[in-house]
């Protein structure tokens, strides 16, 4: 039986490890320099974003006074949407069928005034970043007033003809807001999309 010395063993570990390790660096870099060679190939610009270029939640609505196509009505959905979900996204489509849809969500400190400390989770820019990537909807806004009726402020600047909530978000504030100012105020019932489960922000959450 043949016997290795501790010294001799310790150099061909490190031998390995040394290959091993050049092996991995090379898999890591061979996937981007495929990439930079097909782009050269077939004459696609190539470029590597930064991490300066990544940092934030850059989000630019449209103007208020944007145009939309004749005859479409301008439709508001408002909520804090910060445990969002795939019933969130739903809620979206299906409020979007009664016009150009615009979502205002809540500011964090009327979030905090609504449901008290610890929420919301994730801040108003992030949220507003990711309601308004969503396609269905034209707009999103965080709001500046309080209350149930935050979303007043940006309701009577946007014109909103049509106010849609779920059955959850169903509210006297809302009901009377809607009747005194001529808007047609809608309930939705809450199901989920076909073949997707019912999902509540209170469920994901648990308190």
């Amino acid at each position: 039986m043949w016997r290795l010395s501790g010294a001799r063993v310790a150099r061909q570990c490190a031998s390995a490890a040394g290959s091993t390790s050049e092996t991995l660096g090379n898999r890591a870099e061979a996937p981007a320099e495929a990439k930079r060679a097909w782009c050269a190939q077939n004459g696609i610009a190539y470029r590597v974003l930064g991490a300066a270029e990544l940092s934030g939640f850059p989000y630019a609505p449209p103007p208020a006074d944007a145009p939309r196509e004749p005859g479409v009505k301008r439709v508001v959905v408002t909520g804090c949407f910060d445990w969002l979900h795939s019933g969130h996204v739903r809620f979206f489509e299906e409020a979007a069928a009664y016009g150009e849809l615009n979502v205002v969500i809540g500011s964090d400190a009327n979030v905090r005034l609504l449901k008290g400390e610890g929420h919301p989770l994730i801040g108003e820019l992030e949220r507003r970043f990711v309601v308004g990537s969503m396609r269905s909807v034209t707009r999103c806004l965080v709001s500046s007033g309080s209350g149930w009726m935050d979303a007043e402020p940006e309701i009577r600047t946007l014109g909103i003809e049509r106010y849609v909530v779920n059955e959850d978000g169903d509210k006297p504030d809302k009901r009377r807001f809607c009747a005194e100012h001529g808007i047609e105020y809608l309930v939705l019932k809450r199901l989920p999309k076909e073949g997707l489960p019912r999902r509540a922000s209170t469920d994901l959450r648990g308190f």
